[in-house]
């Protein structure tokens, strides 16, 4: 590789860290300041939307997988694929938020909410959240850097400020919601804004075939939802279960730990945008899947004994002395985060290598969550179920990927 190229690499990769360590701070900080602003009742709602909002991110994840994979492999035809992708978006994101919206009274009765504004706004947040992913994916797949950490970092600040003033005024679930709503909004701005005029193809189609046919880009996107839904599923469903088996205060309690386990998720999440090409590229799967998971179980083992030794400094960021209780447990959400965070690694290397084995597996996984978690009495045999079950699926899945990607490199 020439050494310029290397170099826009490495600055690219770079900038993408920082955009996104802004991005996952500030929407860490939304959370730090609804935890402290609701308190652990009000919180647990809060949590559990988010939650919901996270499964209902799925086809935004899709979209940006399917069109930073086709792009970056057809170069030549950015523009057709670009054009696909952003005009699928806008009917995707119809479908979702309508059918979110019919959901609501399902999902005010599962989460026993106090009324049906919160559901209504997740709702309605779905829309431009999912346009946002397709937006992000061309620019991905087109190595625009620069206006994907743009877009990245509109994903969080304006939630942050939006939040500390709707919950200062009305210190709500409904406010809350209402911050994430108008917060979705500027990203899905500042996709529409760098995609303004759309970059030529380099080079010719072929007369009478389209670059880039709808039903192949559908048929990937589904096939990249299911496993994407899978994971979300995995990463989400211990908080619903919270929600419905534990008392309040305790699924507040819990919801308050799960927020070491977003932010340690989150932390290392710029490996997997910066990586994904590499994993999805023959030459250097291996490589990258290998250095991937060094940088993962580094970080999990700073993090965990962070959580472990400075549990009252962590303990600050989570909520404050409301939530005391669950203190000496926060090594232990930081341990699951870390092992979330190694289950997206494999689950963005299994896309890149097209294989479907780790969706099914997955899939298992939240089963066997849902079967111990109905029979947890309090947060921390919640969470060791959670744990075991994870780190189950972490060696299961990296055998099998490490596996894959050497049977690879001895065909090739």
């Amino acid at each position: 590789m020439p050494t310029a190229t290397r170099g826009a690499g490495l600055r690219g990769s770079a900038g993408i860290a920082v955009a996104m360590l802004v991005m996952n701070v500030t929407t860490y900080g939304f959370q730090m300041v609804s935890a402290r602003l609701l308190g652990p009742v009000e919180y647990g709602a809060v949590a559990s939307l988010m939650a919901f909002l996270l499964v209902l991110s799925v086809p935004q994840l899709g979209l940006q997988a399917t069109a930073a994979r086709r792009i970056a492999a057809d170069a030549q035809h950015a523009k057709s694929v670009e054009r696909s992708i952003l005009r699928l978006s806008y009917r995707v994101a119809l479908v979702v938020s309508l059918a979110a919206l019919a959901a609501s009274p399902a999902v005010v009765h599962l989460l026993r909410l106090d009324s049906m504004w919160p559901a209504i706004l997740i709702g309605l947040s779905a829309g431009p959240l999912t346009v946002m992913g397709g937006q992000a994916g061309v620019l991905q797949g087109e190595r625009r850097w620069r206006a994907l950490g743009l877009l990245y970092m509109a994903m969080g600040v304006p939630r942050l400020l939006l939040g500390c003033v709707f919950l200062a005024v009305s210190p709500t679930t409904t406010a809350a919601m209402l911050a994430v709503l108008l917060g979705l909004a500027a990203p899905a701005a500042v996709g529409w804004w760098a995609l303004r005029r759309p970059r030529a193809d380099s080079g010719p189609t072929a007369p009478g075939l389209p670059a880039e046919p709808a039903r192949r880009v559908l048929a990937e996107l589904a096939s990249s939802s299911v496993a994407l839904l899978a994971f979300l599923v995995l990463t989400n469903v211990d908080v619903l279960i919270a929600r419905r088996t534990l008392d309040e205060h305790a699924a507040g309690l819990y919801a308050g730990g799960l927020i070491v386990t977003k932010a340690v998720l989150f932390l290392p999440q710029f490996v997997i945008v910066v990586l994904f090409p590499s994993m999805s590229a023959h030459a250097s799967r291996r490589s990258a899947l290998r250095g991937g998971l060094a940088v993962l179980a580094g970080t999990g083992a700073v993090c965990t004994l962070g959580a472990y030794l400075l549990s009252p400094l962590a303990l600050v960021f989570v909520g404050g002395s409301e939530y005391a209780e669950v203190e000496s447990r926060l090594w232990l959400f930081a341990l699951l985060g870390i092992m979330l965070a190694t289950l997206q690694l494999l689950v963005y290397s299994a896309l890149g290598r097209e294989s479907h084995r780790s969706t099914y597996l997955i899939w298992a996984g939240v089963a066997t969550i849902v079967t111990a978690g109905v029979f947890a009495t309090d947060i921390t045999g919640l969470a060791v179920s959670v744990a075991v079950v994870d780190a189950a699926l972490v060696i299961v899945l990296a055998t099998l990927a490490l596996r894959d990607v050497r049977r690879h490199d001895q065909t090739d």
